[in-house]
């Protein structure tokens, strides 16, 4: 693996600006808090050839704690090379307030050469061979049916839904798309991919002192090579983001419970779809909510618009008990709120054009394997995993934001699986929010 950051210059129209390093910037705010003197003067006793010994003076008079000087160093581009798709999906889950993105499934070499060795993941080293054979067999059963599925297309392209007059080049990769999109679940969640996250030094720190912690070998080994290199942006300010008691409990006592579970629903089986929404819409009585739903939602032209906020200050909580890994990859991305999974295997989604009976045998092994690793509490167990994988998975938030991401799901373009889970989801909603669903636009997801 490798980690790269990338440093902002400013663009010509901002070339006499002055310029900062993330930690002047952040001392400089911080001073500006501290005084009503104007972001001039300040700049003005500030030695630009000389950074390092302004910071720390800086630093030293304003007395701020290094977390809140921390938010204030602006974005850090951190790019994060060849980690597997679990260790980027954790990033994920715990860098909440930061903006990044991740290779594409559709754009990723799918070969067994494209994983982390078994080393590199603490994998067992009596389990390492048939680790290595399961995973190369997910590749085979993916490489098998893309190309089965492809074939499909080509010969029948009214399965990609493709609206009448749809020119050959954007059917062509429509067609490509409908295969990628139903063979991706026997991809192996130990699969390498690239993300790139950028965020401030304070949640940088966060975000590595959370991965630090972590009882997986590849996350310690990542956490290292990120506060490395944001050391070079921030030194500072990444000085506490040392693995630390209570993230490392924390991470301990989730792994064995996400064990626990495991142990009482492993299945290679369907698993049926079961969603759970709670809106939780009480207000103080002394600050009530006089905005009707309809106000808060009809001015909106598209799911960018501003909801009013009889909808902004309704809290949403929503889950799926069979959410696969591969869906699980974007809608784990939705930064506002909080999302949980325990990122098991309670199930094996696979796309309804796929022969479950023809990778039975497959689905038996990759199943024999997780048991192994499960009963020997190993955190590698979460290599053992496919996109097909299915988990539970909550995600708490507010309701314009749950809207957002209902209307985005489900909309024009959107993965076929994407559009069912949040559609169900709606439907719940709108039990408890009957006045929403004239406002709320749910699409249909056609054509992909």
């Amino acid at each position: 693996m490798k980690v790269t950051g990338l440093a902002i210059v400013p663009p010509e129209t901002a070339a006499n600006e002055a310029q900062v390093t993330p930690e002047l910037l952040a001392s400089v705010l911080a001073r500006y808090s501290r005084s009503n003197e104007g972001i001039d003067t300040i700049m003005s006793k500030v030695d630009l050839k000389n950074a390092d010994k302004s910071i720390d003076r800086i630093l030293k008079f304003v007395d701020y704690g290094h977390a809140s000087i921390g938010g204030l160093t602006g974005g850090i581009a951190v790019a994060i090379d060849d980690v597997s798709m679990w260790l980027a999906f954790k990033l994920f889950e715990v860098s909440q307030m930061c903006d990044g993105q991740e290779s594409s499934t559709r754009y990723i070499a799918m070969d067994p050469q494209n994983i982390p060795t078994p080393d590199e993941i603490g994998m067992p080293v009596d389990l390492a061979e048939e680790w290595l054979s399961v995973i190369s067999e997910g590749f085979d059963c993916y490489n098998k049916e893309y190309d089965r599925l492809d074939k499909v297309a080509e010969a029948d392209s009214s399965v990609v839904r493709a609206p009448e007059g749809t020119p050959e080049k954007v059917l062509a990769r429509m067609r490509k798309n409908f295969a990628l999109d139903r063979a991706r679940y026997f991809i192996p969640l130990a699969t390498k991919t690239n993300l790139a996250l950028v965020m401030s030094a304070r949640m940088w720190a966060q975000t590595i002192k959370h991965v630090a912690s972590l009882p997986q070998k590849e996350a310690q080994v990542v956490a290292e090579l990120i506060r490395a290199e944001v050391a070079k942006f921030a030194p500072r300010l990444v000085k506490h983001s040392k693995a630390e008691k209570s993230f490392q409990k924390q991470a301990l006592e989730e792994h064995n419970r996400s064990l626990d579970l495991l142990k009482s629903c492993l299945s290679i089986e369907n698993l049926e779809d079961e969603v759970w929404v709670d809106v939780a819409n009480s207000m103080p009585p002394f600050l009530g909510e006089s905005q009707s739903i309809g106000n808060a939602l009809k001015y909106r032209a598209n799911r960018y618009g501003y909801c009013g906020t009889a909808i902004r200050r309704m809290r949403v909580s929503f889950a799926w008990n069979n959410m696969a890994i591969a869906e699980l990859r974007d809608l784990n991305r939705h930064r506002t709120g909080h999302r949980y999974t325990p990122c098991i295997q309670a199930g094996f989604y696979l796309a309804p054009e796929t022969d479950r009976d023809t990778f039975r045998p497959f689905l038996e092994r990759q199943k024999a394997l997780l048991a192994k690793l499960m009963d020997r509490g190993e955190p590698a167990y979460i290599y053992g995993l496919m996109l097909g994988s299915q988990t539970p998975f909550e995600h708490s938030t507010h309701a314009d934001k749950f809207i957002y991401e209902a209307e985005l799901r489900t909309g024009l373009g959107a993965h076929y699986r994407y559009a069912e889970h949040l559609s169900k989801a709606l439907s719940e909603f709108y039990k408890q929010v009957p006045d929403a669903r004239e406002w709320v636009v749910e699409g249909t997801a056609e054509p992909e």
